[in-house]
């Protein structure tokens, strides 16, 4: 009996849903003489424990393994439903190949499928066919050439395109790439990125990065189906929206290297040494015993077994790896921040690929093992991204390696292997993976070096953040270094020194212990006061995004939250928190505090901080749009969702509320009259209301505005651009943007003042500064000069900052000020 006949393909089938199409392909098999009608409900179980879509438009559902014996014969259903079907969420399906198979006999249809999910022009021409027997010929291996007309590829007809030249200074790597994957996701239709002659699918990580595409390359974005015009201009806004993003990081990383370049060594040996030189990649010096990680690599034989068992089995490790790197994600944000947990969601969505997937499942449906089939896919995508000429996109394949790896090891049960470390001990590595890094016991690994690598890999920016000196591109000749000799290691210098004398090893010991004695003595009295020297104490606070950072907050020496930041909420979602998700995160944050000083500041989306799923229209000038309170007071859903949740966690503690991007007083006197109505549904208590002070205009008339708020709180880093009219992620001005600037400084002394002013008829007048310049101990000082009343700062600042304010006195601070306003420059307020 024929696997394809033309009496089990319907053309240009009427399907409303993925039951539908499941129950008519198998009534096909059924009526055919293929299955007992009542496997057909076995192929409607798979799909509650299984993924059967396989990608590119293509499903092949299939029934449980133990209902085999109601298949007669393994016969094969086509579907082709040309206006599509939703198989899963985003995921529109045209073919439906379902697959009755007794054993391995449906092995070569679905070898020629796969192949033909990687000519899409080929598998579109099987949609759009009119007769069956082009399905045949194309997927049935018995048929001749001259059976069937063959399929045409035809070209692929856009219904919406537009075409953009890449301005990252470091290219398309993975971290913007996933963003470009996320918005793509969000839409039904076909998306396609072309370089030259080459494209890839918008939805899949591993093929956007793997056209190697650099700062100048002219790309062209083209839709087509449902919604194209649409997820073009979504997907266009997004490769856009990240430009300046991207130019400030490339800025960041170059200005560290210059300064890393000119960093004198912390530390020098006095006697003879070996000495091996790299790229400091993370700052710190640290001595330790020298101990060689090898990274696990894995031999797999082939060990062919059940087709459908195997791919059971990838399925299963695919889905187990991703939870997995969902979770670290989410750790890392937690412990960490948002940058660092973008590294593990990149990762999460490398291994979603389909590309990727499709490849592996090729070759397992040739009869080779899901461990065997899968390396070789994973090889063959880390070996494309090695080979390209940009060594930022060619060190992502060392991001896919780990998170490929872990699959394998999930397929071959194996546990990865941990370093168990008891004393202070330098790492030395060809290189690690992020999730290597991540994971190391920091209280025994005290710095890293690798042989090969680079400074803005991602294992380079785990170590910065974790505080691990680190050095990479060390060279081969680290390999051959012997375990368990004394080494230093100099992250700023990138200086490893090994072979050291016994006079030198207690020289670097000193070093660092004077280093460790200073940041214990700040840690030990971080709790204190800002009680200058004679007796004014300014209040200090943390800014952070959630309730683990407010309590970490806490523990280095916060005295309250000066800014909580609520975008975290409605950021990396595919939609905005409801109010009771909202009000549980407030009332946490609230409990965390146990009475203390909590300012909450509502949604600040715009300018370098988007939300696709908002749909907000494109804005050539984003930071002077809409964003802050002007669009919560046009997005009034958004706007009574958060402060009916901030009124209900009210009634459990104190909270403040302040509203961002402020200008006019007709926009707060508006914001208090939502603020009395959304009081009242919730029957929440009253709190005091501020604004952020970022636009000039604000601080000039702050004597207007006092009278209409309980507070001000200063953001330094908006205020200095809107200022000074730089943007302060352009990769060439940002360096201009200095909030000690005198004008920035004048206009902060207006608001002191304008609210003061107000403040000594009402009793009021209270200012908070949370922008960077209260984190610099010199701004921390100026600013207390002038008179605010609490500084909110990043929790490493806390106690530099305390320490500098307990060592002078106010009425010192207070000529500092009026000195730093006469300045001219910022490099003068610097002099002072």
């Amino acid at each position: 009996m024929k696997t394809i006949t033309k009496s089990c393909i319907q053309l240009d089938a009427k399907v409303a849903t993925k039951e539908d199409a499941i129950r008519l392909a198998g009534q096909l098999l059924a009526d055919a003489g293929y299955i007992a009608p009542t496997y057909i409900d076995s192929l409607l179980r798979r799909e509650q424990v299984a993924n059967t879509f396989l990608g590119n438009g293509v499903a092949i559902p299939h029934g449980m393994i133990e209902d085999r014996h109601f298949i007669r014969h393994t016969g094969i259903a086509i579907l082709q439903v040309r206006n599509g079907v939703e198989w899963n969420p985003g995921q529109i399906v045209h073919l439906v190949v379902a697959i009755a198979a007794q054993s391995d006999e449906h092995i070569a249809l679905l070898r020629r499928l796969t192949r033909l999910m990687q000519q899409p022009e080929a598998l579109e021409a099987l949609v759009q066919a009119d007769n069956p027997l082009v399905l045949i010929a194309a997927l049935d291996d018995a048929a001749t050439p001259s059976a069937a007309p063959q399929p045409v590829a035809p070209a692929w007809p856009a219904d919406a395109e537009v075409t953009w030249t890449v301005d990252y200074p470091n290219g398309l790597h993975a971290r913007p790439a996933t963003r470009w994957v996320e918005t793509a996701k969000r839409f039904p239709c076909e998306l396609r990125i072309y370089k030259d002659a080459e494209f890839a699918d918008a939805k899949a990580l591993t093929e956007l990065l793997a056209l190697g595409v650099s700062c100048g390359a002219t790309l062209r974005l083209a839709a087509r189906g449902p919604e194209a015009q649409r997820a073009l201009n979504a997907l266009y806004d997004t490769l856009r929206g990240l430009s300046a993003v991207e130019q400030a990081d490339a800025e960041r990383a170059r200005r560290a290297a210059l300064a890393a370049r000119q960093t004198a060594p912390e530390w020098t040996p006095g006697g003879a040494t070996r000495t091996l030189y790299g790229i400091g990649a993370s700052p710190g010096l640290a001595v330790g015993k020298l101990v060689r990680h090898i990274s696990q690599r894995f031999e797999i034989s082939d060990q062919p077994g059940d087709v459908v068992a195997e791919g059971e089995a990838l399925e299963q490790a695919l889905l187990a790896v991703r939870a997995d790197r969902e979770e670290l994600e989410g750790r890392t944000r937690q412990r960490l921040s948002a940058a660092e947990a973008a590294i593990f969601a990149a990762q999460r969505e490398l291994l979603a690929d389909p590309a990727l997937v499709r490849e592996a499942l090729a070759t397992l449906m040739q009869g080779h093992s899901a461990a065997w089939a899968w390396q070789r896919a994973l090889r063959a995508r880390i070996e494309k991204l090695e080979q390209l000429a940009d060594p930022l996109l060619a060190a992502r394949a060392l991001d896919l390696r780990d998170v490929g790896e872990q699959v394998l090891a999930q397929l071959l049960g194996i546990e990865r292997q941990r370093l168990t470390l008891t004393e202070p001990s330098i790492l030395a590595a060809e290189d690690l993976t992020p999730s290597d890094t991540l994971q190391l016991d920091t209280r025994h690994v005290v710095g890293l070096v690798t042989s090969v690598g680079g400074p803005t890999s991602h294992t380079a920016i785990l170590a910065r953040t974790l505080g691990l000196p680190a050095i990479v591109a060390a060279g081969p000749a680290l390999l051959t270094v012997p375990d368990g000799g004394i080494a230093v290691v100099d992250g700023g210098a990138g200086c490893l020194y090994l072979d050291l004398s016994e006079a030198d090893q207690n020289s670097v010991a000193e070093v660092i212990a004077r280093q460790t004695a200073a940041r214990e003595r700040l840690r030990a009295t971080r709790h204190l006061p800002a009680t200058t020297t004679d007796g004014y104490t300014i209040e200090i606070a943390a800014n952070v995004a959630n309730p683990k950072q407010a309590a970490a907050a806490l523990e280095a020496g916060a005295e309250g939250i000066g800014l909580m930041r609520t975008e975290f909420l409605f950021l990396e979602r595919n939609s905005a928190p409801d109010e009771d998700e909202q009000y549980r995160v407030y009332r946490e944050m609230i409990e965390v505090m146990a009475g203390r000083r909590l300012i909450i500041r509502t949604l600040d989306i715009g300018g370098d901080k988007q939300v696709p799923y908002l749909n907000l229209p494109h804005e050539d000038n984003p930071f002077l749009g809409v964003r802050g309170a002007r669009l919560l007071l046009r997005r009034q859903d958004l706007l009574y969702a958060q402060l009916r949740a901030l009124y209900r966690a009210a009634q459990h503690g104190p909270l403040w509320i302040m509203f961002p991007m402020v200008t006019h007083l007709s926009e707060i006197e508006a914001l208090r009259g939502h603020c009395d109505l959304a009081r009242e549904q919730v029957q929440g208590p009253e709190v005091p209301l501020g604004i952020m002070v970022e636009v000039p205009a604000v601080a000039v008339l702050a004597d207007q505005f006092a009278p209409l708020v309980d507070f001000f709180s200063i953001g330094t880093n908006d205020l200095t651009q809107y200022t000074l009219a730089v943007d302060r992620q352009h990769p060439e001005l940002a360096v201009q943007a200095d909030s000690l600037h005198p004008a920035v400084l004048n206009l902060i002394d207006a608001t002191v003042r304008g609210a003061q002013k107000a403040g000594r008829a009402d009793g009021g007048g209270w200012v908070g500064v949370c922008g960077g310049l209260a984190g610099d101990p010199l701004g921390a000082r100026i600013l207390t000069g002038l008179g605010v009343d609490e500084l909110s700062m990043s929790a490493q600042d806390i106690a530099p900052v305390k320490a500098a304010l307990r060592g002078e006195s106010r009425t010192a601070m207070q000529d500092l000020a009026r000195r730093a306003l006469r300045a001219r420059t910022a490099d003068e307020v610097r002099a002072l």
